[in-house]
């Protein structure tokens, strides 16, 4: 191996994933890779254990072997790593086998991080985040048709206001920006008098391009319709408007694969031509609306940091709630998958919360990988799962006639089920 871990302990069997050359995703994946993964805070020890178990299962039901690295952050690391909460092993075991998986993580108040997920984000460059939204048959949902709900989407992971530029009220910071801006800049009457908090919003062509380019490729490869672009460019011309011009820039490059919306297209009677994906853009708050109303028109939408942390949750609790909508933050040739809940600690070791969003987020690992028939025996054997009505308690109470099981038992179900089809 190329990095020397201190307290990691590297499997003694399988093969690293290499960087392949033809595109920045490409990577040379072989049945038997190293996989580290992070089982996090919280209800991590349990919905891990739980995904590992199930990707596994897929893996050596395809005539493959996943051989998994456990390497820890947050509380975990803390307590091996004398109170460092992101050991270098960790970031390093990420980077060298490029393929990783992580449970839910809380930052510790006091920490030197804003946020825990953020920071190995940032600090490893996954730019995009990527997180599928779609119905699992038989998944209880607050909407009439949930099984409309069919979107991708891609949000943008480094800039925005998440990208913490900010200052508090009352320090010295932020008294200079704001001097800076009322004098310098020649902004009058944009702020109040009194203690006031100022962060900046930083979008940047390229951070925009290389977002919306893993949009496009996606939809290209994935025979996806359209890609959208959601921002509030109405309001703030400099900053959103210019995501979306961006976006249409970096578009233009795909030639005829590409087609804009209010073209010939729409005298087609809305038939897309084969291989061709239509691109548009909405204002944010209406597609906060068309999602609810016009659900399937929709398909994958690239968004920038902040829209896309709204929109993802809302599109979220229309097929059953963040409790199972997985997520993976992707870069150039390396994917970290997460799903998108919290540590719930107060359920932790208790062996009754639900696996589903960890074991749908190792699902769009095995697509990255490129074992898209393990990734379907995922996702049919867990919708088996629910269809059996055994199910773990969060589902049980909102369904007809279902038998509450456990963490464990819900996880053995899954994999029988891979194991018998097949």
């Amino acid at each position: 191996m190329s990095y020397k871990y201190e307290k990691v302990e590297v499997p003694s069997s399988g093969s690293r994933i290499e960087k392949g050359k033809d595109n920045a995703d490409d990577l040379i994946v072989p049945d038997d890779p190293i996989i580290p993964i992070i089982y996090g805070d919280g209800i991590g020890v349990d919905v891990g254990p739980a995904t590992q178990q199930v990707l596994q299962a897929a893996a050596e039901a395809t005539g493959r072997k996943i051989n998994w690295m456990e390497v820890h952050a947050g509380e975990s690391a803390s307590e091996l790593y004398d109170g460092n909460i992101l050991p270098e092993d960790t970031l390093a075991a990420i980077r060298e086998f490029r393929v990783a998986i992580k449970g839910p993580l809380t930052t510790p108040v006091g920490s030197g991080f804003r946020s825990l997920n953020v920071a190995l984000r940032k600090i490893l460059d996954l730019y995009a985040c990527v997180r599928p939204v779609y119905h699992l048959k038989g998944v209880p949902s607050p909407v009439k048709h949930p099984e409309k709900m069919d979107m991708v989407i891609f949000r943008e992971n480094t800039e925005d206001i998440y990208a913490g530029i900010e200052w508090e009220a009352g320090t010295p910071e932020v008294e200079k920006i704001k001097r800076f801006i009322e004098e310098e800049m020649g902004v009058k009457g944009a702020m109040h008098e009194g203690p006031i908090g100022i962060g900046i919003k930083p979008i940047t062509e390229f951070g925009t391009k290389r977002l919306v380019k893993k949009a496009i490729d996606y939809a290209i490869e994935r025979n996806r319709k359209s890609v959208t672009f959601v921002h509030k460019g109405n309001i703030m011309k400099y900053t959103e408007a210019a995501f979306a011009k961006w976006g249409y820039e970096l578009a233009e490059e795909y030639g005829d694969q590409i087609i804009a919306e209010n073209t010939l297209w729409e005298e087609r009677e809305g038939e897309v031509p084969e291989g061709s994906v239509v691109i548009n853009d909405r204002i944010a708050d209406n597609m906060l609306q068309q999602v609810l109303t016009r659900t399937d028109e929709y398909d994958v939408l690239a968004v920038p940091n902040l829209n896309g942390d709204y929109l993802s949750d809302a599109c979220a609790a229309q097929v059953g709630g963040l409790g199972i909508a997985p997520g993976a933050n992707i870069g150039d040739g390396m994917i970290l998958a997460e799903p998108t809940h919290g540590s719930a600690p107060k359920y932790v070791g208790q062996n009754k919360v639900n696996p589903t969003a960890m074991i749908l987020s190792g699902r769009i690992m095995l697509e990255y990988m490129g074992w898209h028939d393990a990734a379907d025996l995922v996702k049919d054997a867990i919708e088996a799962q629910i269809a059996s009505k055994e199910v773990t308690y969060d589902f049980e109470r909102q369904m007809t006639g279902a038998t509450k099981v456990s963490t464990t038992e819900y996880t053995e179900g899954i994999v029988k089920k891979i194991q018998d089809s097949v």
